[in-house]
């Protein structure tokens, strides 16, 4: 029990890295003062997401504050494995800030574009086309690790696959707004996972930095 509260307390501290840079980047996006049709997102996407989200939010506030709440629905993980999930958590925090930090005044929770909306192909995008996604899916599964929650993880996967589902609507219109030059940089990068190619080189890049250096 004194471990779990100790494993408790340093996710709900793991969690100061990535929660003020979300927020953060969210304010400065919201000063532009466009309003956002959420409605293209579809029906089912706006009907089922944010209060999906919302449940995860719940069981994890009930997880921090009240654990016999959820006491229902722990699992028996090893103690590393949920170690390595507040590890995760702090990780999740760089790439989160790299993410939004090359995003910028772009940012938004919907799928439609800001008035000055600009393309964004630098920084973790020049390798994936979600990288926003990656780090949410990233952040809400390793809360569930840490917390050693089958129900949070299910609500988890939910939500990664409802975001998931979404980019195809997101894509679409961005193709509208960018036209040959969004369709050209979807040709060249994955969605979520970095394509080999790209891997291959950043290795071998890698490789002659450390040759030269030495």
């Amino acid at each position: 029990m004194m471990e779990d509260d100790t494993l408790r307390w340093w996710l709900l501290g793991a969690l100061l890295v990535p929660l003020p840079i979300v927020m953060y980047h969210r304010v400065k996006a919201h000063r532009s003062g466009d309003r956002l049709d959420r409605r293209q997102e579809g029906l089912f996407i706006l009907l089922t997401l944010r209060p999906i989200a919302l449940v995860f939010l719940v069981s994890f506030g009930l997880y921090v504050w009240s654990p016999a709440r959820m006491a229902w629905s722990t699992v028996a993980l090893p103690a590393w494995v949920r170690w390595s999930g507040v590890g995760l958590v702090v990780a999740d925090g760089v790439l989160l800030w790299w993410t939004l930090h090359s995003l910028g005044t772009n940012l938004t929770d919907t799928v439609v574009t800001r008035k000055a909306h600009t393309l964004v192909i630098t920084g973790p995008y020049r390798w994936v086309r979600h990288p926003f996604y990656d780090a949410v899916a990233l952040l809400l599964v390793a809360i569930s690790l840490a917390a050693a929650n089958w129900f949070m993880l299910v609500i988890a996967i939910t939500v990664v696959a409802l975001l998931a589902l979404r980019t195809s609507r997101e894509e679409h219109i961005l193709a509208v707004r960018f036209g040959n030059d969004y369709r050209t940089y979807m040709a060249r990068t994955n969605r979520f996972l970095p394509k080999r190619a790209d891997l291959s080189r950043a290795s071998a890049a890698n490789q002659r930095a450390r040759s030269e250096r030495w």
